[in-house]
């Protein structure tokens, strides 16, 4: 695609004008400019039920002066239009006098190819696909009683010009499949969901053993549902199974570890740094330069190239994530995590792609050391308070643990605790970290952004499930 600065109906020196007379006198701030497709189709309930396309494209103008900000935008590619912006913006440096923060570093990294992933299949190949989709999971087992599956896609432009002249470009593909499974016995429905995805195109989703793997994780999910009891309420050792259950410690530390919140002292872990706030083993990284990832990006929505974030080292807090503004402001520096949902929005501290990092102990020791607990597969939705860490996640596939065993599954439990207290619960880290399938969104502020999460399998002492039998 042509240059997104080349759609204004001015020159691009014109524009840089703007922008440099808008920024001076600030911190720091940038035009942001984006062009977006995106598609998505839905099949449910034996015939496709949604199916759209859309496009969009705008600019965001940004000053930075202190601990304000000014940002304007629009869907209008004109000079009118960017002229208005900067009026409005440059109100935020009334009486300031700044100096000019530093350029970000430049990168020539690319973590994802330029494919449009919308192009290929087309739209009838991708309608067939998920027809073939719903048939071969209802022909699999007669209990199946509605099936949902999607496919999604989207292609992202952005350049980056700051107050210095830098120009920032990258192109961002992203795709996701989802399959939902109900099935029933008598009066008794349960369901089960599996979903995969990265910054890639659609190629090694939709081979046939590919979507077939995905289906038949749902329908397995759901059947182990159909079998589970009401769970347990009470307290119990846990174990949490690798990879998608990393959610949990997306929301109950992750969040907690953004600069914005930290500097503002309203994280649970505000002031803590250098101190001991989990247990020994347990180290957390947010890690945006992992190639095809959900959660990965060549650089930031402040053009900041992304990085490997040590968060907490062996129980240790050691570092935040940092968009410029709060990087600056807590004389830090920036690491790669300012983050925005579009033009639209102003960018903030974000995770990327948060995990914890394997420890030594094989998955089957960890399990084998439970006397009676809750093993946790997993999660389906949650919530968080930052400022108190509190924390209560719906597990969507677990089991009881008795005598070092795996047994029944149970439906309804809810892993309820504190975050800073329930990593100091962690006691064994297995050897098998994984990230999920490529299916993480985050909401902070309204916004919602792509992420990815991941842990190896864990044992945390005596936690807080609900349940709905005691």
């Amino acid at each position: 695609m042509n240059s997104l600065l080349g759609q204004f109906d001015v020159s691009e020196d014109r524009l840089r004008r703007i922008v440099t007379d808008t920024i001076e006198g600030a911190d720091d701030g940038e035009l942001f400019l984006e062009y977006s497709e995106s598609e998505a189709l839905m099949f449910d309930n034996g015939r496709l039920k949604t199916a759209n396309f859309s496009t969009d494209q705008g600019f965001g103008l940004r000053a930075v002066a202190g601990e304000a900000s000014g940002y304007a935008h629009s869907s209008e590619l004109s000079e009118a239009a960017l002229l208005r912006a900067s009026d409005a913006v440059s109100t935020v440096k009334s009486g300031y006098s700044g100096v000019l923060a530093a350029a970000p570093p430049r990168t020539n990294r690319h973590l994802y190819s330029d494919e449009n992933p919308i192009a290929s299949p087309g739209f009838e190949a991708k309608a067939k696909l998920l027809q073939e989709i719903d048939a071969w999971l209802r022909s699999s087992d007669s209990r199946v009683r509605q099936v949902t599956a999607s496919l999604a896609c989207s292609w992202q432009h952005v350049e980056i010009l700051r107050a210095d002249g830098q120009l920032v470009r990258d192109i961002r593909p992203l795709v996701r499949v989802n399959v939902s499974v109900m099935v029933g016995e008598g009066d008794r429905q349960e369901t089960g969901t599996y979903g995969m995805g990265g910054r890639k195109g659609f190629g090694e989703f939709l081979v046939e053993d590919s979507w077939k793997r995905a289906a038949g994780e749902a329908l397995r999910q759901a059947l182990v549902n159909l079998e589970a009891i009401p769970a347990p309420a009470g307290t119990f050792d846990i174990v949490l199974s690798s990879g998608w259950p990393g959610v949990m410690l997306h929301e109950a530390v992750g969040h907690g570890l953004e600069g914005d919140f930290n500097r503002k002292k309203t994280s649970a872990f505000a002031g803590l740094m250098g101190q001991q706030v989990a247990a020994k083993g347990v180290t957390v990284v947010d890690d945006g330069t992992i190639a095809e990832r959900r959660g990965s990006l060549s650089v930031d929505d402040e053009g900041t190239p992304t990085n490997r974030t040590v968060l907490i080292d062996d129980g240790k807090l050691v570092g935040y994530m940092q968009d410029r503004q709060n990087a600056r402001l807590m004389g830090m520096g920036a690491t790669g995590n300012g983050r925005r949902e579009s033009y639209a929005h102003q960018p903030m501290p974000r995770m990327t792609n948060t995990y914890m990092t394997a420890g030594d102990m094989e998955p089957a020791e960890i399990i084998a050391s439970v006397k009676n607990g809750v093993y946790a597969v997993s999660f389906g939705g949650g919530q968080v308070d930052i400022t108190s860490g509190k924390f209560v996640f719906g597990c969507t596939e677990a089991y009881m643990i008795e005598d070092g065993k795996i047994t029944q599954p149970i439906k309804g439990a809810m892993l309820i605790g504190n975050g800073p207290d329930a990593m100091h619960r962690v006691t064994m880290v297995g050897n098998d970290m994984k990230l999920d399938t490529g299916i993480g969104m985050c909401g902070k502020a309204g916004q919602g952004v792509p992420v990815g999460v991941g842990q190896p399998h864990l044992r945390m002492n005596q936690m807080t499930i609900g349940g709905t039998r005691v």
